[in-house]
């Protein structure tokens, strides 16, 4: 019963739910950025490049093979250039959306920490004390 309570107590845990939101929020931002570079960015850059798309810029090392009746007896084995590129150009996207993000949380942590608090209304009884103080000094 020992070892049922200690998981209890480690699943608990703020730490372990809030990784596992953030894996799952991860997952999702990853396809959002994913469609971003996919279908927004990369068609402009492909027309600006006469239409290449990045996708099918490889390099083959050998072509596929044919057989007699038109079947493919050996597969094309290329080195996919612009999948790497692609991925590469995703990899900068996210990093600058995640750096965008990181920088806004802690200027917005800045500014809560910039306000100081208003000092709290002094009590009745010390206001009163203060009264007492006063006119002791004159």
């Amino acid at each position: 019963m020992g070892m049922l309570k200690e998981y209890k107590e480690f699943i608990s845990r703020g730490n372990v739910v809030d990784l596992a939101v953030g894996v799952v929020i991860g997952g999702a931002f990853g396809k959002i950025v994913g469609s971003l570079v996919n279908d927004i960015v990369m068609p402009p850059i492909g027309l600006l490049l006469s239409g290449v798309n990045f996708k099918d810029i490889k390099w083959v090392i050998r072509k596929p093979e044919m057989d007699a009746a038109g079947a493919v007896a050996k597969p094309e084995v290329a080195i996919n250039i612009g999948n790497f590129i692609q991925v590469g150009i995703e990899f900068l996207i996210i990093a600058w959306v995640i750096f965008l993000v990181v920088k806004g949380i802690n200027s917005m942590k800045k500014k809560e920490e910039a306000a100081p608090a208003a000092p709290p209304e002094p009590t009745a009884q010390e206001k009163l004390l203060a009264e007492i103080r006063d006119l002791l000094k004159k």
